[in-house]
């Protein structure tokens, strides 16, 4: 029996730093070597992945942008992708209702976010201000630049009565995620591939792997259908009421390392 074990990254493996501890990168890397079949799932991108888990250099797959891509942690290279259908009608019609994203793509085999600075709102500009020295930075002259590339992911921050109904309108076209960040307190809809999910890439890894379980670890609500579809689900301490629920059991925090502790006590390879 081969078993695939995931964690979500933000406070789960990750410590409230957002970073992953010595003691967690040591033991993954560690029981990896041994013959550990471990991955991660996050929302972010695998630029940013890599800058809170620097110092785990095992070589795992890693799931990112919620299941858009699985990545090869030590050389880059994409193991599974799904892009968006029709990317191009669905950024006019953002366009038309005067919502300018930042755009995800593969612009000549590399990872670009674009973006129209003359039009987008000072929430956009000052989300990618905060992501300063990103080699993925493409700075676009025109609206029509926006469209290069393979594109895989769309983030809208805007107003609510200019996001809502765009939502209402393709949430059951593609994977789209409707909420108030809460740090800054803004409007946020990201839209990715339909069958862009932490689930769906589980699923494709597990055949990927050819393994025959999964075994998961998470803290939020977009971690329930993670759990849904793996054989056994390990929810942190620190994890909300609904996932817990559902979870094989309660383990320490994410503060206490509590994914690497369970690992070393109980996983099998």
């Amino acid at each position: 029996m081969k078993t695939l074990y995931v964690s979500d990254l933000d406070k789960t493996l990750l410590r409230s730093n957002q970073k992953t501890s010595d003691y967690t990168n040591k033991t993954i890397n560690s029981l990896v070597e041994k013959g550990l079949l471990f991955s991660y799932a996050t929302a972010r991108s695998y630029v940013t992945a890599h800058k809170v888990t620097q110092g785990m250099n095992a070589e795992i797959p890693l799931i990112v942008y919620n299941g858009t891509f699985v990545i090869d942690n030590a050389t880059g290279e994409i193991l599974i992708s799904n892009y968006l259908n029709d990317a191009d009608k669905l950024l006019d019609d953002l366009i038309n209702h005067e919502i300018y994203p930042i755009v995800y793509s593969y612009i000549d085999s590399s990872e670009k976010f674009s973006y129209y600075e003359e039009k987008c709102n000072s929430h956009t500009l000052q989300f990618i201000k905060s992501r300063k020295n990103d080699i993925r930075e493409n700075r676009v002259n025109s609206e029509n630049e926006l469209y290069n590339g393979d594109i895989f992911y769309f983030t809208c921050i805007d107003d609510e009565f200019k996001l809502k109904p765009i939502y209402e309108r393709y949430k059951k076209t593609y994977h789209c995620i409707y909420y108030r960040e809460p740090y800054s307190n803004d409007w946020w809809l990201e839209i990715m591939p339909k069958d862009a999910s932490k689930a769906n890439a589980i699923r494709q890894l597990k055949e990927h792997l050819n393994c025959d379980r999964v075994v998961a670890f998470g803290d939020g609500e977009n971690d329930v259908d993670m759990f849904e579809i793996a054989d056994e689900g390990y929810a942190v301490e620190n994890a909300v009421d609904e996932l817990k629920a559902i979870a094989t059991q309660v383990i320490g925090s994410n503060d206490e390392d509590a994914v690497a502790k369970w690992l070393v006590q109980n996983a099998e390879f």
